[in-house]
């Protein structure tokens, strides 16, 4: 028998309770059942994303509320600045430039987080219209700054701070209201512990003021459209019906669990993971990292597309590698979502494995008993 384990940035592993909650009967999603089912979520995502506006759930990957968000919320030839410091910072820019949305890129060097003197500086310029950033970029393990960020666009009636908080959200602190994140958006598969296909969205007020001037092409992503059904208990299409039965199960678990207590076992998880990983004499890649993965620099001398391969075909479980031109040097765990103390102890179990296989000297169990210190406290 060999066991399956999941420590992938995306998707996450799933909760047993979620599972057994997304198993059941279909049901109409125009029906009186679905509707009490909904209302349920609404209350609980609006807990989560810490608002009182409603959060949009759309039937799609995370980059759809990406894509959704410059659609909705900016017009052909506006000008914003966007935080490129990985592959998903990336993904803001081409996609403003398929909207004919101009984007100011601020390049950050992969693993360091945004100065926001840097963004302060372009804003200062005047006429932009939003500021469009990761809080994790899963790709580096970096997570930018969005408080200070805020501190820069809260004040300004015409500029809105976009979050692409897929990575983070339900494993870090980002109070949407009392910071004043505009668009904050989250994604099924990551620290929600669900199965991909759901996207989610929350906006503030200014941001669904720009939504009803914005002038790109929407139908589909259409956020006035869903929030009119929203409110109703009704989605503007077809739904995902039975990730969202999931998605009422986590946010249950999530309530029970506690808002702190579920970012401050992120962190416990964070800790324990990067005790383990340094005392095995790796580094960290991230100079600012997030608490729903890490990234780690491979040992000179060994590809690390070589420690994500053995993990998967020796050990059977699945770590993340590098992208672009990190392919090979870093290699990334993930620890958000449905995972505890001894998850973090067995992955390490299993990195000091493949690594004595591929002939790195250190001393067994040094990660291991690193990292339960920690856990255990």
């Amino acid at each position: 028998m060999r066991k399956y384990r999941l420590f992938a940035p995306g998707p996450t592993a799933v909760a047993e309770s979620a599972s057994l909650a997304m198993a059941g009967s279909i049901i109409h999603h125009r029906t009186r059942a679905f509707e009490a089912v909904l209302e349920e979520v609404r209350r609980g995502l609006k807990w989560l994303f810490q608002t009182k506006n409603e959060i949009l759930i759309l039937a799609s990957s995370g980059t759809g509320a990406m894509e959704g968000a410059v659609t909705n919320l900016f017009s052909k030839g506006e000008k914003v600045i966007v935080v490129d410091g990985g592959k998903f910072g990336e993904r803001w820019w081409k996609i403003c430039k398929a909207y004919g949305v101009e984007p100011e890129i601020i390049k950050v060097p992969w693993g360091e987080a945004v100065s926001p003197a840097d963004v302060e500086k372009l804003l200062k310029k005047g006429g932009y219209k939003g500021v469009l950033v990761q809080a994790s970029e899963s790709s580096t393990g970096v997570t930018h700054p969005i408080e200070k960020l805020a501190d820069l666009t809260r004040g300004m009636k015409d500029c809105l701070l976009v979050v692409d908080a897929i990575s983070a959200l339900g494993a870090m602190d980002l109070p949407m209201d009392r910071w004043g994140i505009d668009a904050l958006i989250g994604a099924s598969q990551k620290a929600l512990a669900l199965p991909p296909g759901l996207a989610l969205i929350g906006l503030s007020d200014k941001a669904w003021q720009a939504a009803e001037k914005g002038n790109l092409p929407r139908f589909y992503f259409d956020f006035r459209k869903e929030l009119k059904g929203l409110v109703t208990n009704q989605t503007a299409y077809t739904p995902a019906i039975g990730l969202i039965f999931g998605l009422a199960e986590r946010l249950k678990a999530m309530q029970t669990e506690g808002l702190q207590p579920l970012f401050e076992r992120h962190q416990r998880l964070s800790d324990g993971m990067r005790a383990g990983v340094t005392a095995l004499g790796l580094a960290l890649f991230a100079k600012s990292p997030v608490n729903s993965l890490t990234a780690v620099i491979a040992p000179s001398g060994i590809d690390g597309q070589k420690i994500y391969k053995t993990l998967q075909e020796k050990y059977n479980l699945t770590i993340a590698g590098g992208q672009d031109d990190f392919k090979g040097k870093i290699f990334r765990l993930a620890h958000m979502g449905h995972y505890d103390d001894l998850d973090v102890v067995t992955v390490l179990a299993a990195l000091e494995w493949t690594l004595a296989d591929l002939g790195y000297r250190f001393e067994m169990g040094a990660g291991v008993g690193a990292a339960m210190k920690v856990l255990h406290g």
